[in-house]
């Protein structure tokens, strides 16, 4: 929601002094100051008037896709406005009196955001900062409040929530099963290990430190070669998940490999996880090995553990 910055003049028939600060605003009830953050104990610091201003918001907004419009906003030649993206979309006609577009821009527009200063869009979830207009997209791409999606591999599920509402969805939608404890011992049986058309992967949750993790295994193709891989992702932010670390093992026929890394958070998606080669990759002829020399079925067995950097 746009907030708009008065200056000086107010007409309330109890004028404020020139140095106060006010949000109206039913569910942002806090003052904002013109520092960029939110202050909650009632006192008013230094700054312009925000108000909240719906038709601002309309007026910013792309009649073609509905997103917030940055520079060049383009103009038609009765005034009628879209985003430069959707320009092509519409073969160059606006949308409203189907008039050529042509390359006139809305200065006056453009001028009115980059005066804007917006709330984030997840001040509800306990965001504080302030942007300015053209700069708010950047901050709400990385905000920490930002919910979390689904870090199922098994599908492209839409779901996003914060971490509670993640492990429930996990552990009720896609019947993951979630172990108390720091250390694991799986074992992973496939049928056909030169079959790996359909990618092979299991999910088990783990809750240790006050913490949840995600554990991983994939089958996949590197390059025509099947390969099978583990990695451990924190239910959680980045910078959060460096304070902590694992080992994986695994082994067979008196031989062993052993991964050590720190655990990636699931805002990075698995297959990136996974592209980038974070983990503990066994090829498949070495899988067999380890499988006892085995053809027709794969038997591994992945032992860990997670630990906290002190």
């Amino acid at each position: 929601m746009t907030y708009l910055k008065l200056g000086k003049k107010q007409t309330r028939a109890n004028k404020l002094e020139e140095s106060s600060s006010l949000l109206v605003e039913s569910s942002f009830p806090s003052v904002i100051s013109s520092k960029g953050h939110v202050e909650s104990d009632g006192t008013q610091p230094e700054g312009k008037v925000l108000l909240r201003n719906k038709d601002i918001d309309d007026l910013l907004e792309c009649p073609i896709c509905r997103n917030s419009m940055l520079p060049p906003i383009q103009q038609c030649p009765n005034g009628h406005t879209l985003c430069s993206s959707c320009k092509s979309r519409v073969n160059n006609k606006c949308p409203v009196c189907r008039k050529d577009i042509g390359s006139i821009r809305c200065l006056a527009l453009e001028k009115l955001a980059a005066s804007l200063h917006l709330p984030c869009s997840y001040h509800h979830l306990g965001c504080e900062e302030m942007s300015p207009y053209y700069s708010m997209s950047q901050h709400e791409s990385q905000c920490s409040y930002r919910p979390y999606a689904c870090p199922h591999p098994g599908s492209n599920c839409p779901f996003t929530g914060d971490i509670s509402a993640v492990l429930s969805h996990l552990r009720d939608s896609h019947e993951v099963d979630l172990q108390t404890g720091s250390t694991f011992n799986h074992r992973y049986v496939k049928s056909d290990p030169c079959s790996v058309d359909n990618v092979t992967w299991t999910l088990t949750l783990f809750n240790c430190f006050e913490r949840h993790f995600c554990l991983h295994f994939e089958a996949f193709r590197l390059g025509s070669e099947p390969t099978y891989m583990a990695f451990l992702r924190f239910m959680g932010d980045e910078d959060e998940a460096r304070k902590f670390g694992y080992c994986l093992e695994v082994g067979g026929s008196g031989r062993k490999m052993t991964w050590q890394g720190v655990p990636r958070s699931i805002r990075a998606h698995h297959k990136v996880v996974r592209d980038s080669h974070d983990g503990l990759i066994v090829h498949r002829n070495l899988a067999l090995y380890f499988s006892g020399g085995n053809q027709k079925e794969l038997k591994l067995r992945v032992t860990g553990r997670i630990w906290k950097d002190e």
